[in-house]
Formats: C-alpha cells, structure tokens, sequence
C-alpha cells in the first residue's frame, strides 16, 4: 500500500463529474441496496462493518440519513462512540468495539470507532506512542479476526473536508436552530489542532492498511454519499449471495 498524504487529495469531487448525474445514479444505487440488503439478511452468511471517520463535521450523521434511509431498519444498525464512560475504561480499548460487531446478516455502522483510540488520544497527549503502536497492532488483529474468520466485509471510509469547509459548517452550528443541537463549545479548539489530527489520521491510514481506506472527498455531500453507497453495492454484489431454497438448511 503507498502511503497516503491528505494535503495531496482533493476534498471535492473530480471536475469530470455532473452533480446531477451523479444524484440520478445515486437513487438507483440506493434502490439496489434496498435488495442487496434483504439478501444479505435472508442468506446470514456475511456481514457489513462500516467505519466511518472524520474531523468533526465532516458530515458523518448526514451520510448515514443519505445512504441508509431506504433499507429496512430491521437489517441495519448504528453505534456512535462518543468519550468512554467510566465502565469502559476499566476494560481494554477494544472491549466497547468488540461487542457491537455485526452479526451474520446484518449491516453497522460505527459513527467515529476504535480508531479515536488513536488519534484524539494521541492529539490530546492521552496516550503516548508506544501504546499507539501496541493499539494499532491490535486494531489490525481485530479487523483481521472479523474478516479472515467471520465473513465480515469491513468498510473504512475517512470523509474528507477542507479546514475552511468545516469552519463554514461549524458556524452554521451557531446560527442555524435546527443545527443547534450539534454545537460543541470544543469544536473550535480541537479544530486548531488541525495538523496534528491529520498526521494522527495519516498514520492510522499508512499503518492500518491491510484492509484499505476508501478517503472520500466530502466538502460536497452528494459525492460524499455517491461514493459510500456505490462501495457498498459494489462490495454486496461481489459476494454473490443466494436467497435460501425451501428446505434447504
């Protein structure tokens, strides 16, 4: 795997690109992951893990609305991982991840993930490097254990924003009422750590490689959500599921 430098990818979607076309496939891919997903289920030979990464506001909650709003509520999940509460701390870094998992059939969705454990901790000086690197060698030992032995296809996306686009969305957190909700009075000062968090995020993608991240640029929010659901039905359709025949086990 090359190694990845953020400054040198775009965070907007290529100039080739017709926003409207695009939207018009995008309701067609959403269609087919509608059917995608109801085999999936029905088969419970497979599951999904998605990864979803990102500065804040980079749009995470928006995307899991875009892309999963038409596929059945029963076959489709989502766990945020927000600071770790008391509880979590007594137990390994993993413990909180592990047990939300997917199960055979099913479809999650992780809003920020196990990788927080390596990137704000390492910003905020929380952990030091040599227990970042103890926890990235377990990282790849998890992610390896879900896919290698329990048929998960795990997913890793890092939206991808300008620092001056999520300074545009983080004031509309003040002025916006229905944005409201989602202001953090630390928003601005973890956003002054910029460069930090992308070396942080940097070293994640180059060390954490062996299933790949999918960097998606994300300043613009019908890309962002065209490229995460046309991997997703992509990855889906390549396993070649079956729906169970009557009598079969």
């Amino acid at each position: 795997m090359s190694s990845i430098n953020l400054k040198e990818i775009s965070t907007r979607a290529p100039e080739d690109w017709d926003k409207d076309q695009k939207k018009v496939e995008l309701d067609a891919i959403l269609e087919e992951l509608d059917e995608l997903q109801n085999l999936l289920y029905a088969e419970s030979k497979h599951s999904v893990l998605i990864v979803l990464q990102g500065m804040d506001a980079a749009g995470k909650d928006g995307l899991i609305r875009d892309v999963f709003s038409r596929i059945n509520p029963q076959g489709v999940s989502v766990t945020s991982f927000k600071v770790p509460t008391k509880e979590e701390l007594s137990h390994d870094f993993l413990w909180r991840i592990h047990k939300n998992a997917p199960e055979k059939g099913m479809i999650k969705v992780f809003n920020r993930s196990h990788y927080e454990d390596i990137l704000v901790t390492r910003v905020n000086n929380i952990i030091d490097d040599v227990t970042a690197e103890k926890r990235v060698k377990a990282i790849n030992d998890f992610e390896h254990l879900l896919s290698k032995h329990n048929n998960t296809q795990v997913l890793k996306f890092y939206l991808h924003i300008s620092q001056d686009e999520q300074y545009e969305r983080l004031v509309e957190r003040m002025k916006i009422p229905r944005k409201m909700w989602k202001y953090n009075a630390n928003d601005f000062s973890e956003s002054a750590k910029w460069d930090s968090y992308m070396k942080c995020y940097e070293d994640a993608f180059n060390n954490c490689g062996d299933i790949p991240w999918h960097i998606v640029p994300s300043d613009q929010n019908w890309c962002k959500s065209y490229i995460v659901a046309k991997t997703l039905r992509d990855t889906l359709t390549s396993l070649n599921m079956q729906y169970p025949l009557i009598g079969n086990d």
